[in-house]
């Protein structure tokens, strides 16, 4: 994962009130990742209220309430689309649901309760897309349920909040992430998505004859 990836999960989850916590300080590149090097983040919501629901597994900014405390996974790997293909060849996916993992993310948790075991805790994988097609679509989010996995959040979607919470005339000095979104909304390099989801307005003018 580098620096950037992590730096827009970091912010997604900071911006929506949690508090976040980086496992560990270095790249995993020359070797395989042993099991306590397996999670990236761990975020806790202080707002998070005891009779709330689960969260839903495609993991909008809206459902964010609903999640307590998670294990983050990132696969920034922005090539792919995570089809059953790609899950079904790829077990490195999957490392951070091993129980001895999330027994370790567990006890990493200052907040967690005598006797919480790692099912209290929300497995959460961040990842590109999924196939757009059925039933491809489908059949990935069935092998991703089934490994383990209780909700994806795409790059886009995390993206996507971070543009919309960005303002162009503030400052964000302790966010390089937030500060480039900033001046590429300030220089009208981009749009919201608001505008984005207005095609008539991208239409060009006729011009008068």
């Amino acid at each position: 994962m580098s620096a950037i990836d992590e730096a827009i999960v970091r912010e997604y989850f900071e911006q929506n009130g949690f508090l976040v916590r980086q496992v560990r300080k270095y790249q995993v590149t020359a070797r395989h990742k042993t099991s306590d090097e397996e999670v990236d983040l761990l975020v806790y919501n202080p707002a998070w209220k005891r009779a709330a629901r689960p969260p839903e597994f495609f993991l909008f900014a809206n459902e964010l309430a609903f999640v307590r405390r998670a294990v983050v996974a990132v696969k920034p790997w922005h090539t792919d689309v995570f089809s059953p293909a790609v899950l079904k060849s790829s077990p490195e996916i999957f490392r951070f649901l091993e129980a001895g993992v999330l027994r370790g993310a567990t006890r990493l948790f200052p907040t967690a309760e005598e006797g919480d075991a790692a099912g209290g805790l929300t497995k959460i994988l961040v990842l590109p897309g999924l196939p757009t097609q059925e039933p491809f679509r489908t059949q990935s989010v069935t092998l991703l349920k089934e490994r383990g996995v209780d909700a994806i959040i795409s790059f886009r979607a995390m993206l996507l909040d971070l543009i919309d919470k960005t303002e162009a005339n503030r400052s964000y000095r302790n966010s390089g992430t937030l500060e480039v979104i900033r001046l590429l909304k300030n220089y009208d390099l981009l749009k919201t998505t608001q505008l984005d989801l207005m095609p008539a307005a991208r239409q060009k003018t006729p011009r008068p004859a």
